[in-house]
């Protein structure tokens, strides 16, 4: 008996289905992947930080991923700035568009729809862009396996210090520890992990975080804030000053001088008789304080610019553009935002949406998509205005669509819907006016123009041009020359037959007058001659006997 076929995703990996329902990156005690980290902030300066920096293009970058983790603890700065980025993206509107208009495709889109309706999307997407500042997030996919649906039941960020990068590609993530936690790296199962590489520079995703950049910023600014609380502490102190005789003792000097700590901190001491002490106020002096304060300044300014693009929406900064200086600086961050929610959708759409749908509904040439972000702003005012006016020309518009793209409710019946100012009823199609003719026709009748005459005074008609007739009071000529056309169509057709066929087939005007040469040879007029001989002969005999009437 022939074998089941393997199940694979979307790269014709093998799906392993015994890994998809339990947790194969979570942290144990017996394992490498534990909960306890080092702290490489500590004592920080630019030696130890460029050696920080180079182990993790080498392969370890577990220190250098404990240090991104520590900037956000502790600088604050740094975490604001960051945290602004990912909430910008987090809290967008999600869509969902159908590989297609097929049936199919429409069922696919609504499976991940309803799966979206859990609502806890926004936070595992905060998660995931923790690549933002390390460069890459690794989220793994715990799967509820019911007998008539696997779905994702939880999204679990995992600690990027549990994975390397393969180091002859420097691309491919691997698991460290493998699956048991203590054996050699290995590639991620498919259909298990989520792995976002968010690039703030090109190169190796390793060298292309955030905190990397951010890291040079934060240890010199921590050398300022350091040297400031120092100064500050000193600075808030009185100087206190022991004077002694040239004879004392070293005991008295010993008791000075510890009488000058006590005065310090308990604002109290004793000391001999003989000995004195002097306060010196330095408060009245100037201090460079505000050089710690502008070094620290500049520094945030400078992690302002690297993750969001700008400083104004940050900080108040005084400019010579009043507002409009801010709205440019927003618009700058509204670009990131954009190109940021269209990263992580990639993503999810790459490592989410395909297992997901083939675990349910089998593989397909295209998957759903998910959209993050905003809707372009529409002006509905000049829609409706512009939908108007084109339907008074009589182009068919959906009313439904315009009436949810204006944000309106339905009508709850027909007594209770809005009625068009001209009368008409909700439903109701406006009279079409005559359709308006084309270059060509034009060209026919300022080319033709006797012809056409002639043909519209019988009520025929070139094309779709109608030649409107004007109402007169019948004649004897009139009804004698009716009488003697009545059977105009089979007269004039094979003389103006070529001429309709030409106006059908071109264009524009130019191309009606380039051609027209080339029809007239082939106009038969034999038989409309003959008709309009008759009909001038009946008409002088009717002229003639006229006057006798």
């Amino acid at each position: 008996m022939a074998t089941s076929p393997a199940l694979v995703d979307q790269y014709g990996r093998p799906l392993r289905k015994e890994l998809l329902a339990r947790e194969i990156a979570a942290p144990t005690r017996a394992s490498i992947r534990t909960i306890s980290s080092g702290h490489p902030a500590q004592g920080l300066e630019p030696v130890r930080l460029a050696r920080l920096l180079r182990e993790a293009e080498d392969g370890n970058a577990i220190a250098y991923y404990e240090l991104a983790e520590e900037m956000e603890e502790k600088d604050l700065h740094y975490l604001s700035v960051l945290r602004t980025r990912k909430l910008a993206v987090a809290r967008l509107p999600i869509e969902v568009e159908p590989a297609d208009d097929s049936e199919q495709a429409k069922a696919d889109a609504q499976l991940l729809k309803d799966w979206l309706d859990r609502d806890t999307l926004q936070l595992e997407l905060f998660d995931i862009l923790d690549a933002i500042g390390k460069g890459m997030s690794c989220t793994e996919i715990v799967w509820e396996m019911k007998p008539d649906l696997w779905q994702p039941r939880a999204l679990k960020r995992r600690d990027p210090r549990w994975f390397e990068f393969d180091q002859v590609n420097g691309e491919e993530l691997l698991l460290r520890g493998g699956e048991d936690g203590v054996g050699q790296a290995s590639p991620l199962p498919a259909g298990k992990f989520i792995t976002h590489f968010h690039p703030t520079k090109s190169g190796l995703p390793v060298r292309s975080g955030l905190a990397r950049i951010a890291a040079w910023g934060y240890m010199f600014k921590n050398f300022a804030i350091k040297d400031w609380v120092t100064f500050l502490e000193a600075f808030g102190q009185p100087l206190r000053i022991g004077k002694y005789g040239p004879n004392e003792s070293e005991e008295n000097k010993a008791i000075l001088h510890r009488a000058l700590y006590e005065l310090g901190s308990d604002a109290a001491a004793a000391f001999p008789e003989t000995m004195s002490v002097e306060f010196v106020d330095r408060k009245a002096g100037t201090a460079p304080n505000d050089l710690w304060r502008s070094h620290a300044e500049y520094f945030d300014d400078q992690m302002s610019k690297a993750v969001l693009g700008q400083t104004n929406t940050t900080d108040a900064k005084a400019g010579g553009m009043g507002s409009g200086q801010a709205d440019v600086h927003n618009e700058v961050r509204g670009d990131i935002e954009d190109f940021d929610a269209m990263l992580v959708a990639g993503t999810l759409n790459r490592d989410l949406v395909p297992p997901f749908i083939i675990f349910n509904r089998g593989p397909r040439d295209k998957y759903p998509r998910l959209k993050i972000g905003r809707p372009d702003p529409i002006d509905i005012k000049t829609e409706i205005e512009s939908a108007a006016k084109l339907a008074d020309m009589g182009v068919l518009i959906d009313g439904e669509e315009m009436r949810e793209r204006a944000g309106l409710p339905a009508a709850r019946s027909e007594d209770s819907a809005l009625k068009a100012s001209g009368g008409n009823k909700a439903g109701e199609t406006p009279s079409q006016p005559a359709e308006a003719p084309t270059d060509a026709e034009l060209a026919a009748t300022r080319l033709l123009g006797p012809l056409m005459g002639l043909r519209g005074h019988f009520g025929g008609e070139v094309s779709t041009l109608h030649v409107r007739n004007v109402e007169t009071e019948p004649d004897k000529i009139d009804l004698t020359a009716e009488e003697a056309l009545s059977d105009w169509e089979e007269q004039i057709d094979p003389l103006l037959a070529p001429v309709d066929a030409l106006i059908g087939e071109c264009q524009s005007l130019d191309e009606l007058q380039a051609r027209l040469v080339e029809v007239i040879g082939s106009m038969d007029d034999a038989r409309f001659t003959e008709v309009l001989a008759r009909a001038g002969f009946a008409a002088r005999i009717a002229g003639l006997a006229e006057p006798r009437d």
